[in-house]
């Protein structure tokens, strides 16, 4: 991000942090954008760099086009805000994401949202069927959560981290989507693939006529593919280090939303 550079990070922020809030920032305006967030409620959290029990949660009480790098929380696993900070946090937010980075320290990032397809999904008895292309690249690596309520009771975060299990995807049943990764950058791709296979679900649904589920070796060879996703040389044949698609499209999101709202970044 080299629009960051004239910008000042926090008081006893470390670089590693600072980034990863910038990182954090970036993802909130996306969401933004997109549509993904419900008033001033879901979160997107990340660990703190060289920490196993701190992450960087939104503000309670702001919009997502409002959150900055330097304005997000940064709370421990208890719920302790930590540093500096201005604003609380979200009670039913902190117990689903501190459930995720507690029990799974491969979980860098933790993504729930409430978009309208994915809560749609969630209110159908079958979940996500294997009948597009974006749903197709989540076969057999899905998990499910009941509907518990408002998820403000902490006793619920063993119920969550058990489905959830080693998956990096799960949708809770009359409530919404997660996802989880080992950079933000994966589970942004994981949410944008997941909430697309429900929208289109939803759409293929309402438009009345017989659908089409392809074969389940199918679904399962569609996985595998977008598992292993990575850029090849076009000269060599072999991977480019690093540029797999998680990264090449956060970067593109990244260069995009420093064009259109570099605000975020300070």
């Amino acid at each position: 991000m080299n629009a960051s550079a004239s910008i000042i990070p926090l008081r006893d922020c470390s670089p590693a942090e600072w980034a990863a809030r910038q990182e954090l920032a970036c993802a909130y305006r996306l969401f933004d954008h997109y549509g993904w967030y419900e008033l001033i409620f879901n979160h997107i959290t990340v660990r703190v760099p060289g920490t196993d029990d701190q992450f960087l949660i939104n503000p309670f009480g702001l919009m997502y086009r409002e959150v900055t790098a330097s304005n997000l929380v940064k709370v421990d696993i208890n719920g302790r805000i930590l540093g500096e900070a201005r604003y609380p946090i979200n009670q039913a937010g902190f117990v689903v994401h501190s459930a995720v980075h507690a029990a799974r320290h491969d979980a860098h990032a933790v993504i729930h949202t409430h978009t309208t397809a994915g809560q749609a999904v969630a209110c159908q008895q079958q979940g996500l069927l294997m009948m597009s292309f974006h749903a197709m690249m989540f076969h057999n690596s899905l998990a499910y959560h009941d509907f518990e309520g408002i998820t403000v009771d902490a006793g619920e975060r063993v119920r969550m981290v058990a489905d959830l299990g080693d998956k990096n995807v799960m949708i809770l049943r009359n409530h919404g989507l997660l996802t989880c990764g080992a950079t933000l950058a994966h589970a942004f791709n994981l949410h944008y693939q997941l909430n697309r296979a429900c929208e289109v679900q939803i759409a293929a649904q309402a438009g009345g006529a017989a659908t089409i589920i392809p074969a389940d070796d199918i679904a399962a060879q569609s996985a595998r593919v977008f598992r292993s996703s990575i850029s090849v040389d076009a000269k060599t044949g072999q991977a480019n280090a690093g540029s797999n698609d998680d990264d090449l499209i956060f970067a593109a999101m990244t260069r995009w939303m420093v064009a259109k709202d570099p605000g975020f970044l300070g």
